[in-house]
């Protein structure tokens, strides 16, 4: 305790502002008035309520109307309660509906004086919005297919109860902590949550026979979480869960609330000190880590029917960029209870399950008019997508985003068909990350970039390489402030190789272990994807530059620079760059005399900007050539 102790005290004396305003009233007495605002609309709403006291209950003021945030523990919801949500979208929500990353529901375009109906309807139906915004313990997530699917070994379903039952509409509890604090709870073998990016994560693991959870701590935007080195039974692990709340509560950071995550403490402190601290709190010394069970990516990828434990099946719907609306939420509870239990399971990849759908009732359900709306949707490009809302409807956004992802995706499917393959590509309006952009196979983050004419336009940085199977691992940013309309090129060629080089069924996850990052640097990779872009979408020339299956140059990028030049330039001129002596290698052979135009004064379509880069990354003398990609790659931009 007195590590962290002192690493409080080393942090600066002044607090934010926002604890400032948590200690003007007690969020909860701000709960008791929302008939009253209601009743008297923006007069009764005060600047600290809308600020600050009405997100700890899921309401966000937008400045003519309010988002609302639906907590959905685990995704899960009886027939009873989408009813009341898509009910509840149609009247007072525009019919309009947002599946968000924590297997929640949003609604927006909600009127102030409809605030307290709204709550009062959801609360009929065992619904909350409790600490779904700012400083509390926000939904926690877990497989949506927990006791259902063969791959799930404990239901965590009962031990996510128990955390809502103790910290949710708990008054001690809301709006205590320094920060938001993310948890996951993972009882099957596939990851279907994206486990490993939470404040506070429970893995599936087993130690001496017995199954449990091994704890990984302190993920935020940008980070995973890092082994805890503990092992804690399902029995534990509530009691694992007040301790490490207690902890932070009480020795978390409250002034700079860039730098309050748990994930800060962790880093000033050391896991083992604050370990420590926990196991003082709760007063018992857990085991260490076990073995982590989790195998591979979520069984459902690349599928929208899952066989189930009872031999019934959970049909997926993949919904666009997570836009739903309230009649279809309809639809879809009855067409669950019409073929199934009735229930509906919400995923973390913004889509849904209806869950219970016996065999012969399967092609009845397919022919429904919900299932052949979103149907066109069941594609490689669509079904592993996830977007954050974007300019739309977000102040944060810096895209649009959610349209910027569904253009994309229809544009890939027309241009890469790839068959049996799996590719998750998810899109962040900003550098915030809502979209877990970090983890995808392909990410986006939202930005502002330069077109050809200098204008200032929509833009993402690219990311490529996210893993989330065994262990989650951070994805390598490929290009830096792509204008939009160029990025869906860029990723044609990364998927245009892997459809040429993948093996049968491999997942691009593993094709890009296997193949990009092993063969290649990602300066390379992105050379790659620009030369083409230029060649063949700017230029119109019916030429493809490929990678090597098996490249030579061993991922080291002067030699990367050297062979790719090589291999331009008899692409574009027939001709070779240089002409061997005797079988020596080419780095020792005779180099034919050319000038920087070479290449163009061959082929006359070739820019003479494009000539001399070439000419710059094979020039006779070695100490003369092109040394990094980053060079090149801007002096590509001019033509």
């Amino acid at each position: 305790m007195r590590t962290l102790q002192e690493a409080l005290e080393a942090r600066s004396k002044k607090i934010n502002k926002v604890e400032t305003t948590k200690a003007l009233k007690k969020p909860m007495d701000v709960y008791a008035q929302l008939e009253s605002i209601a009743a008297s609309g923006y007069k009764g709403l005060s600047k600290e309520d809308s600020a600050y006291f009405l997100k700890c209950f899921g309401l966000f003021d937008k400045g003519e109307d309010f988002m609302l945030r639906i907590r959905i523990p685990s995704g899960q919801l009886t027939h009873e309660q989408s009813l009341c949500i898509g009910k509840v979208a149609q009247q007072y929500a525009n019919d309009y509906i947002d599946i968000s990353t924590r297997m929640q529901v949003v609604l927006r375009y909600i009127h102030i004086e409809n605030i307290a109906k709204v709550l009062h309807l959801l609360k009929e139906v065992g619904l909350t919005t409790f600490q779904t915004g700012v400083d509390n313990t926000r939904n926690t997530v877990s497989d949506p297919l927990d006791g259902l699917a063969y791959d799930n070994i404990i239901e965590t379903k009962p031990i996510i109860d128990s955390f809502e039952k103790q910290f949710i509409e708990n008054p001690e509890w809301i709006s205590t902590l320094p920060r938001k604090f993310n948890t996951g709870i993972l009882g099957s073998l596939s990851n279907s949550c994206n486990i490993f990016g939470h404040d506070c994560c429970f893995v599936l693991a087993q130690k001496e026979g017995i199954f449990g959870f091994n704890v990984f701590l302190g993920a935020r935007v940008g980070v995973q979480a890092k082994d805890a080195d503990l092992f804690v039974t399902a029995d534990e692990v509530p009691h694992f869960y007040e301790a490490l709340l207690t902890v932070f509560k009480q020795y978390g950071y409250r002034d700079n609330r860039n730098k309050n995550r748990l994930h800060f403490l962790l880093n000033d402190v050391g896991m083992p000190a604050f370990i420590e601290a926990l196991k003082l709190e709760a007063g018992k010394t857990y085991a260490s880590a076990g073995i982590t069970m989790v195998q591979s990516q979520n069984i459902a990828l690349g599928s929208n029917k899952v066989l189930l434990k009872d031999d019934t099946f959970a049909y997926k719907v993949i919904v666009p960029s997570g836009i739903f609306s309230g009649t279809d939420m309809i639809e879809a509870a009855n067409e669950a209870k019409r073929f199934g239990s009735g229930n509906i399971r919400l995923t973390y990849d913004q889509n849904l399950f209806l869950v219970n759908i016996t065999q012969e009732n399967l092609t009845a359900l397919e022919n429904t008019s919900l299932i052949r709306k979103y149907i066109q949707y069941h594609n490689l490009y669509f079904q592993d997508m996830i977007a954050c809302a974007g300019t739309h409807t977000c102040s944060f956004g810096v895209i649009p985003n959610k349209p910027d992802a569904i253009e994309m995706a229809h544009f890939l499917n027309s241009e890469v068909a790839i068959k049996n393959a799996t590719v998750r590509m998810n899109w962040s309006a900003c550098p915030k990350g809502c979209g877990i952009h970090g983890i995808a196979d392909i990410g986006f983050e939202g930005c502002k970039a330069k077109d050809q004419e200098g204008n200032r336009v929509d833009g993402v940085h690219i990311f490529i390489g996210g893993k989330m199977t065994r262990e989650a691992k951070e994805a390598h940013i490929l290009h830096k402030s792509v204008p939009i309309t160029e990025a869906k090129y860029h990723v044609k060629y990364l998927l245009k190789t892997y459809a040429d080089y993948k093996d049968r069924s491999e997942t691009f996850e593993a094709f890009e272990s296997r193949f990009f990052s092993k063969n290649y640097s990602y300066q390379a990779i992105s050379f790659f994807t620009k030369i083409n872009y230029i060649l063949q979408d700017k230029l119109g020339l019916d030429i493809m530059f490929e990678l090597d299956k098996e490249p030579t140059s061993g991922r080291r990028e002067e030699y990367e620079l050297f062979t790719f030049g090589l291999k331009l330039f008899k692409l574009l001129t027939g001709e070779k760059r240089f002409e061997a002596i005797d079988g020596l290698a080419p780095t020792l052979a005779r180099p034919r005399k050319i000038k920087r135009d070479e290449v163009s004064r061959i082929n006359p379509k070739v820019p003479a900007k494009l000539s001399e880069v070439i000419y710059n990354m094979t020039h006779e003398k070695k100490s003369e050539r092109a040394q990094v990609f980053s060079e090149l790659l801007v002096a590509l931009k001019e033509i």
